[in-house]
């Protein structure tokens, strides 16, 4: 069964069998008293919202408001067992599934049998005492936040000389500005931008690294991010072994030529 608003085309062809249409799809408070509601009548085995602002968001309004455990950002799933990395994907956190589970996008395959029917089934409204008339959701500026909570991080290191291109391009590719242990010493970039294992250690998905050579205590800062991205003139930097995707050049070239890059795609 799938609740919320996907067209019965769209749901059969994911496997749904049954179809729920939730109204209030801004109305974070309307929309888990309806969840609650559902759950309470159908009794489900199992719960599971994408893991996304709105659908993490409200997987833990829910267990909050149910008492229930959740398992958050899982990547695998059976009858028997549901699964996440943990500690830089080294090793996998595993249990028995609970009722309510959030599923990390793209990690779990497309249903690959028949399309099901999707039949519509009403839902009765669950009343709220707030009301929400309206909202918006306001992306943060990534210039502001914090490095210990920011997803994509570029990074300027000793090689980086043009600090104008290199803020010009963290604004392009909306990324959180960072900065080695030696930039932040001569007072290059302020302290709170430091990455490394006395500065922040990142949770970031991807790290963009210009002009960092990757002393031990630095890359103790990326440990746990899932993709490093280096420039580098040195070919043999550690930066450059720890990266998945590498680019042995200047970092002055590089920052004006992606900006360049950027600008085109974004032309009409």
């Amino acid at each position: 069964m799938l609740a919320g608003a996907v067209a019965a085309e769209e749901a059969g062809a994911a496997g749904a069998d049954r179809l729920i249409a939730l109204e209030r799809d801004w109305d974070p408070e309307g929309r888990t008293a309806d969840l609650a509601g559902l759950i309470a009548t159908l009794a489900p085995r199992h719960v599971l919202f994408p893991e996304t602002q709105t659908g993490g968001d409200l997987a833990r309004r829910l267990a909050a408001a149910s008492g229930e455990p959740l398992f958050p950002g899982a990547e695998s799933i059976s009858p028997q067992a549901v699964g996440r990395p943990a500690k830089g994907h080294r090793v996998e956190q595993r249990c028995r599934p609970p009722r309510l589970i959030t599923i990390v996008a793209d990690v779990v395959a497309a249903h690959g049998g028949r399309v099901h029917e999707a039949r519509p089934l009403a839902a009765a409204a669950v009343p709220v005492r707030r009301a929400i008339l309206s909202a918006d959701v306001i992306p943060a500026d990534p210039a502001r936040v914090p490095l210990s909570e920011a997803d994509f991080v570029l990074s300027a290191g000793n090689g980086v000389t043009d600090f104008a291109s290199f803020h010009a391009l963290a604004q392009a590719l909306g990324a959180t500005p960072g900065a080695s242990r030696m930039v932040c010493d001569a007072g290059l970039m302020p302290r709170a931008a430091q990455v490394g294992a006395s500065g922040t250690v990142l949770g970031a998905t991807c790290y963009f690294a210009l002009g960092i050579a990757g002393a031990p205590q630095h890359l103790q800062g990326i440990a746990r991010v899932e993709h490093v991205v280096a420039v580098n003139t040195d070919l043999h930097a550690a930066m450059i072994e720890r990266a998945g995707l590498a680019v042995v050049a200047d970092a002055q070239k590089v920052m004006p030529a992606l900006i360049a890059a950027l600008e085109a795609e974004a032309a009409p």
